[in-house]
């Protein structure tokens, strides 16, 4: 992860099942200057039992009220669809990810030699998929939307007692995230990140659902080392997740407000920067003769006084000269030596 903050473009299932739209998000994520693009590997058949409808947000945004299972088998794309955006993702130097949700695509991204291994929120509980995951010994990102927090301890628990085993620890990194679409932000409470970080001492980023850019911006202020935003070629494209999603000028955008954001968090050290300097010696005041003053003459709040720029004897030092005496004249402006 290059930069401070790991920017993953979610294209999720926007590509409605064509490789050549999902081809053209991986460039489009690359353009923006995101680290990752991710998608979502499953099979329908063993993700939902059949005749399972659909959740609020899909129903309103396929407009159909098709059972869930019929609605994501027309976004499934093949393995051999997935090894072909691999291998387009390495082209195009852009980190290729997918999040599994079954057990068989777990095993199918492990041996594609994906890096990072992303839980979403509603697979927080799903234990024997989180237990394969574990035991690929990859980086975990892990989105903890709808979840308290002894469910996120439990399935840290269950990670680590795999990794454990085979004597290896990788990263894990956790997301704050509002399971809703689009979320509202009233609702995000993005300052959880802070105590998820303090709790599990792990980083801690956040996986936006919000519309717009600007909570995401919010975000990585506050310290987000990863931040997962959904997008979309196109948001008025038929299927679930597009309305909620940017388009690619909003992603970049957001790149170039996080980068620049990132920038802005510095080192935490307060000290002047190069760039203040020339500032600091035309803004500060030194002590400066309020009109002409004899040699020998006590210094008074009478007659000298403090004006720009630095150089001489700083303003600050204004109690230690006042009454010392001059050891040579001064004419009115110049600054006083001591």
């Amino acid at each position: 992860m290059g930069h401070k903050v790991y920017i993953i473009a979610e294209a999720g299932v926007n590509h409605n099942g064509s490789l050549a739209a999902a081809k053209r998000m991986v460039d489009a994520a690359r353009a923006a200057g995101c680290d990752a693009v991710k998608f979502q590997t499953f099979k329908a058949d063993a993700v939902v039992i059949a005749r399972s409808p659909q959740s609020g947000y899909q129903l309103l945004n396929t407009r159909s009220d098709e059972p869930q299972r019929e609605m994501l088998r027309k976004l499934e794309l093949s393995y051999r669809e997935f090894e072909a955006l691999f291998r387009y993702c390495a082209r195009k130097k852009i980190d290729f990810l997918s999040t599994p949700f079954d057990l068989e695509s777990v095993d199918f991204l492990g041996a594609l030699g994906m890096k990072i291994f992303k839980i979403p929120s509603g697979e927080v509980t799903n234990k024997p998929l989180i237990e394969r995951i574990a035991g690929k010994y990859r980086a975990i990102i892990m989105s903890t939307g709808m979840c308290y927090v002894e469910e996120i301890r439990t399935a840290l628990g269950w990670i680590r007692k795999v990794q454990a085993a085979g004597a290896v620890r990788p990263q894990i990194t956790l997301l704050h995230c509002v399971s809703q679409y689009p979320a509202l932000p009233v609702d995000v409470n993005i300052s959880a990140m802070a105590q998820m970080r303090s709790m599990f001492k792990l980083p801690v980023g956040f996986s936006d659902h919000t519309l717009g850019i600007e909570i995401s911006i919010a975000a990585a202020a506050l310290g987000a080392s990863v931040l997962e935003k959904h997008f979309t070629l196109d948001r008025s494209l038929p299927g679930p997740d597009h309305a909620a999603s940017l388009e690619p000028e909003e992603l970049k955008a957001l790149v170039k407000a996080v980068r620049s954001v990132e920038m802005a968090i510095g080192d935490g050290v307060k000290k002047p920067v190069p760039a203040e300097m020339l500032v600091r010696r035309t803004g500060r005041r030194s002590i400066v003769a309020a009109r002409a003053i004899q040699k020998g003459e006590r210094f008074t709040p009478e007659n000298i006084t403090c004006k720009r720029p630095a150089g001489g004897v700083s303003a600050s030092e204004w109690d230690r000269v006042i009454g010392l005496r001059a050891k040579r004249a001064f004419i009115k402006d110049q600054r006083i030596r001591i």
